[in-house]
């Protein structure tokens, strides 16, 4: 069934890209070419109706259907799947008309359009996870409805607004945990306790601050880093006990622990032992510096060692009187030609 809305959907926007654009009567009155722009949005034609309202308002700027027309115009694009129209014509009756009754009204086909910009026609067919898209466009809704509830709260539009920020709030903190747990599995926990950290103090009453407790807790682990592991799976076992990374009280990594070994002793099923698998918090670069040091130190005579160096103090300095001053030539040669 689905591929066959797929052929469908194609065979529709084949025929409208194929089909001749409308053409408006230049003879048309106001009234009539708001009338015709009516008609043509009762029935559903969304392309028409744009066109007739663009023709309304660039021949009538000022006619007494000027305003309402751009507020129509904001509707007809979003309708007919143009999501970037629809804000930029919102974004223009907002700038125009900031005190118009139905201000509130053109930001809520604002944060609509945004809302569903991700959501295309394959997402109505599709079973796509929305939650691992980019959310650019769910941020922009967001911010959107936000302004929406704080400027015009008793507007009619504000619950419906509340209630879609809820769902956005949701899904962004659930793309921010598919993050976190990418940089697990790619061995980049401080990355990844960040993530964690970031869902928890900013996404407070989602169902991903558990999550994030959860990668905070397996992030800390694996750096070594024992006593912020234990705070974040006490916070995470009083607050979340029935999560699943908790089996019978004791935590659970999600990702199993790297593998350091070389190639050869892969390969080798751990028969050739290159090296020995690195400590937490510590890379190859750093123990070579480390051994470098080691070597330079050991290299110095013991005679020259800092526990064997002998202490001068300046009143045991004699100087020679007799001795013989260099010249300012000999000082500049460093004795080569004395």
């Amino acid at each position: 069934m689905q591929v066959k809305h797929l052929l469908l959907i194609a065979t529709l926007a084949l025929t409208a890209a194929c089909s001749s654009q409308q053409v408006i009567d230049e003879n048309l009155s106001e009234a009539e070419l708001y009338k015709q722009a009516q008609e043509h949005l009762d029935n559903d034609s969304y392309t028409s109706a744009v066109t007739s309202l663009k023709a309304l308002e660039s021949r009538y700027p000022f006619g007494r259907y000027a305003e309402q027309a751009q507020l129509e115009l904001i509707y007809a694009h979003y309708q007919n799947q143009e999501p970037e129209a629809a804000k930029a014509a919102a974004e223009r009756f907002i700038r125009l008309h900031p005190q118009h009754p139905n201000a509130d009204y053109a930001w809520y086909l604002k944060g609509l359009a945004s809302f569903d910009q991700d959501r295309g026609l394959l997402a109505r067919f599709l079973p796509l996870d929305m939650t691992k898209r980019d959310p650019g466009a769910a941020r922009d809704s967001f911010n959107e409805f936000a302004q929406l509830v704080a400027r015009y709260p008793n507007s009619r539009y504000a619950p419906d607004a509340k209630a879609r920020m809820i769902y956005l709030r949701n899904l962004l903190a659930a793309y921010e945990m598919h993050v976190a747990h990418y940089y697990l599995k790619r061995q980049a926990y401080v990355a990844a306790a960040n993530r964690g950290r970031y869902v928890v103090e900013n996404f407070q009453e989602t169902p991903a601050v558990g999550d994030g407790l959860a990668v905070m807790t397996e992030a800390y682990q694996r750096l070594g880093l024992d006593d912020l592991a234990a705070t974040s799976l006490a916070t995470l076992t009083l607050n979340y006990p029935d999560h699943p990374s908790l089996e019978s009280g004791e935590f659970v990594p999600s990702e199993k622990e790297a593998d350091t070994r070389s190639w050869m002793s892969k390969a080798t099923l751990g028969l050739i032992e290159s090296e020995a698998p690195l400590p937490p918090g510590q890379t190859r670069a750093s123990q070579d510096v480390q051994r470098q040091y080691e070597e330079a130190l050991e290299a110095i005579p013991e005679e020259l060692q800092p526990e064997n160096a002998q202490e001068v103090e300046p009143d045991e300095v004699e100087e020679d009187d007799n001795a013989p001053k260099r010249s300012w030539w000999k000082r500049m040669t460093f004795g080569l030609f004395d």
